[in-house]
């Protein structure tokens, strides 16, 4: 046996991050005023980015007496999770600078909390054992209960879900599924007394029942986070009511966050069937449901299920499939975070995402958003100029192939194409003529595009946009530039 010690270096995204959140509230308390609080949170982001990208892979911290099991694991795929959760906190802010300008919501509490959840989120993403997996995806969660219903002195907003019900919704929903996955984990220390990753087996003998109820617990309260079907039914009401860069951190962060909880149990456990069920199901589920949609948010909220779908598909291959899966995990973020930052630079600061219809024309007014969007829905599609996307479907049909799971490679393509119809509709409709003012227009969406084609007014916001969509498409050339660069 040896004496424990502590790579504190191992620990430097951590400590930025969870640095961040303490500069945050010392900011806020002591010079009070937005746009330091704003920098702070900005400068963190970064700083925790650059402590992953320094640290990269190392040998593991937080270790047992014999170093053969750690809870503290930096692999190249932690690292890179890690810079996409720092990124997209700063994302996120800038989308909400608008909005906090306006005073919807105190800057304070709102980077608090943002800078709380990307800790959890860097918790999670370098995670060796299961509590520590627990607690930080809550850590993740926690905060986000509160930042979908923060919301004050909005004049004039106009939104159709109140931003409470969303957030009481969310918070029951995650509430329960940590009850569930935490039930999940007891029974399967009881049955194989393990708690790290590396440890866990199936139980033998007379305790093998418990620890395959133990695993099926787990999935089933992880598939809750990412909104696998049929356990999703939260996510379109909580998006639709929540401000549209809150939603869009719901839909990259918190689903990476339970991708990466739900990929390293079901890698090391035996829930291929179980998994492979929940990623037919809600591929399917999601680009169907989605076909219907007439409201923005939602369209993309449905459409994120179906994505959590094709990153579930992989992980029905054990650790064969973890590479594509977290490949696709990370292009997906990418691009459903540029989709959802220009629904927000095309909305005024404090509204919601709006009816489909009124986004009719909207690249005619503002030309750099449309193509950003157009590339995020095509890369979400699979479709080229969207590399990124094309590239990473193409990485899980292959995956699922070569291990014999041929079905399920259709299953994939086939969706693909389902998803076609509402992607090509949506991307058609913003190259759409408006409709003439003169005319009778039945529908209020269509009269509002035609009455105020207004320009949006976060051009800084549009600029990284672009910037981000580009980084995407040449990522696309490349799916293991981000894990080889920090192996």
């Amino acid at each position: 046996m040896r004496a424990q010690t502590v790579d504190h270096i191992s620990l430097l995204p951590l400590y930025a991050a969870a640095g961040t959140a303490v500069l945050v509230l010392l900011a806020d308390l002591l010079i009070a005023r937005r746009v330091v609080t704003m920098g702070v949170l900005a400068s963190g982001g970064l700083a925790t980015v650059v402590a992953a990208i320094v640290t990269g892979a190392r040998v593991g911290t937080f270790c047992d007496p014999n170093g053969s099991a750690c809870s503290w694991v930096p692999t190249p795929l932690a690292a890179t999770s890690a810079v996409v959760f720092a990124l997209l906190t700063v994302g996120v802010l800038a989308l909400s600078a608008p909005s906090l300008g306006l005073g919807t919501a105190p800057v304070g509490e709102f980077c608090f909390l943002l800078a709380a959840s990307m800790t959890g989120g860097v918790v999670v993403a370098y995670a060796g054992d299961l509590i520590t997996l627990i607690v930080g995806l809550e850590t993740l969660t926690l905060p986000l209960y509160l930042l979908v219903g923060l919301r004050r002195f909005a004049p004039g907003e106009r939104v159709t879900t109140s931003g409470a019900a969303a957030s009481v919704t969310f918070f029951l929903i995650s509430v329960i599924s940590t009850a569930i996955a935490l039930l999940g984990a007891a029974l399967n220390y009881a049955a194989t007394g393990a708690l790290h990753f590396d440890r866990l087996i199936e139980g033998a003998g007379v305790t093998a029942p418990v620890a395959t109820a133990g695993v099926a617990l787990m999935v089933i309260g992880l598939a809750f986070k990412v909104a696998a079907v049929p356990l999703h039914a939260w996510a379109p009401p909580t998006y639709e009511g929540s401000p549209l860069p809150v939603a869009a951190y719901l839909s990259t962060a918190s689903k990476l966050g339970g991708v990466l909880a739900l990929a390293a149990i079901v890698t090391r456990l035996e829930a291929a069937s179980l998994t492979a069920f929940l990623a037919l199901l809600t591929m399917t589920v999601g680009n169907l449901v989605a076909l219907r949609q007439t409201r923005m948010v939602r369209l993309l909220a449905w459409s994120s299920i179906a994505q959590a779908g094709y990153i579930l598909a992989p992980l029905a291959l054990g650790a064969d499939g973890l590479e594509a899966a977290a490949a696709y995990a990370v292009f997906f973020v990418v691009l459903e975070f540029i989709a959802f930052g220009v629904v927000a630079a095309l909305r005024p600061p404090g509204e919601d995402g709006g009816d489909i219809a009124s986004y009719r024309g909207a690249a005619r007014r503002s030309p750099w958003l449309g193509a950003a969007l157009v590339l995020a829905l095509a890369g979400l599609a699979g479709l080229p100029p969207g590399l990124a996307g094309l590239f990473a479907k193409v990485t899980i049909v292959d995956a699922l192939i070569d291990h014999g799971q041929t079905w399920l490679a259709v299953a994939v393509a086939l969706n693909a194409v389902i998803a076609l119809a509402y992607y090509v509709r949506v991307g058609a409709l913003l190259y759409a003529a408006p409709p003439q003012v003169g005319i009778s227009v039945a529908d209020p969406a269509l009269l509002e595009a035609a009455l105020n084609p207004r320009r949006p007014v976060t051009h800084p916001v549009a600029a990284a946009l672009i910037t981000a969509a580009a980084a995407a498409v040449v990522l696309g050339f490349a799916p293991q530039l981000l894990f080889d660069a920090l192996s």
